[in-house]
């Protein structure tokens, strides 16, 4: 359920992030493809869609994605979105095969630079 939350709130943070900061839709540019990031297990799945810079997601599979990346399951999925270096969790799980790249690996960089410029949140202060 992490995973697919974790998911969820990257497309969220990706939609907001091309609608309020130029830089990061500078870094969309004029690209137009689909993506999905998913277990291997195929128990989750969710694709984004850039266009026009603008990112849409949806829960489910495309037929055709410029690239895909698969984790093991959800659990490996999220420590490894989450890890403090997550260059170093994300090429440790490629070396022990326990994530799949599919497609385009130059795409795969790409958005490895595009979600490092999201930032994140802010946190609610109690009582504020």
């Amino acid at each position: 359920m992490k995973f697919r939350f974790l998911l969820w709130m990257l497309g969220r943070l990706m939609r907001k992030a091309a609608l309020n900061d130029p830089a990061f839709r500078e870094q969309l540019g004029d690209k137009d493809l689909s993506f999905q990031l998913f277990t291997l297990d195929g128990k989750v799945s969710r694709v984004y869609r850039v266009h026009d810079q603008r990112v849409a997601s949806h829960e489910g599979t495309t037929e055709a994605p410029a690239f895909g990346i698969g984790f093991r399951d959800a659990d490996y999925g999220f420590a490894t979105l989450t890890a403090k270096n997550k260059q170093l969790a994300f090429m440790q799980g490629i070396q022990d095969k326990h994530i799949q790249i599919s497609g385009n690996p130059a795409l795969v960089m790409w958005f490895q630079g595009l979600a490092s410029k999201l930032k994140k949140p802010k946190a609610v202060k109690a009582g504020a």
